[in-house]
């Protein structure tokens, strides 16, 4: 199959042109001089944990290193019901989250 003109429309989207860009509210949509911006204390709360997660390892090597070593010599051993309790926790806290 041949396509024709793909040269022709290619070349009508090439990204070294420039182009206008309108605002959404129109050609001459303008901001007036008395806009201001309120931040809600919910999106400072999520900016300060976002700096307090971009500080801390999001991964403990040392603590992998010691889990491998557990586990290569037989050390290493689950205890079903403290896992079972932190699942039902956290689901719990999940839960709280929404209500």
């Amino acid at each position: 199959m041949k396509i024709e003109g793909a040269s022709k429309l290619m070349g009508s989207i090439l990204p070294s042109e420039s182009r206008s860009r309108q605002p959404a509210g129109g050609a001459g949509a303008t901001c007036g001089g008395d806009a201001s911006v309120k931040i809600s204390s919910l999106s400072s709360s999520l900016g300060k944990a976002e700096a307090a997660m971009a500080s801390s390892p999001s991964v403990d090597k040392a603590r992998i290193a010691e889990l491998r070593q557990a586990i290569s010599e037989g050390r290493f051993s689950v205890d079903a019901s403290k896992v079972a309790d932190s699942l039902i926790s956290s689901v719990r806290q999940m839960l709280e989250a929404q209500a």
